[in-house]
């Protein structure tokens, strides 16, 4: 019996075929898919950063309103202003904001306020209305 190793051979180390209609497709879905998860934000050098400028400022209100489920203490400076709370919510001046610090504490039902220095503490907090 005489083996046809040449046709063997041939058959085994033939030449590739690579079918391009699958691979496409995968393709299409892969960029698809980036596409539709990709987050878009403009971090250019001009563009906005989303938080207001104090010259933005859409009306006379010096004042934003912070929600807090069970809102119950709100410490500004040490000082107890728990009695500006009203509905879970108190508003608070732009100025601590953008220069002061505010800790919330959900589970404790707190709000912690620190005003940048030359702000009375009176003005830093106000009940909405």
């Amino acid at each position: 019996m005489v083996l046809d190793t040449e046709r063997y051979r041939n058959k085994v180390h033939g030449k590739p075929r690579f079918n391009m209609v699958p691979f496409i497709d995968i393709l299409f879905t892969i960029l698809i898919f980036l596409v539709v998860t990709a987050t878009f934000s403009g971090g250019g050098a001009g563009e906005a950063s989303g938080k207001p400028e104090i010259s933005e400022n859409t009306g006379p209100s010096e004042y934003y309103l912070i929600p807090v489920a069970g809102l119950r203490r709100v410490t500004v400076n040490g000082v107890d202003m728990s009695d500006r709370i009203r509905n879970g919510a108190v508003a608070v001046h732009t100025r601590v904001i953008d220069e002061g610090e505010i800790i919330i504490r959900p589970r404790e039902g707190a709000i912690i306020i620190t005003t940048p220095p030359d702000l009375p503490v009176e003005m830093a907090v106000r009940t909405p209305s």
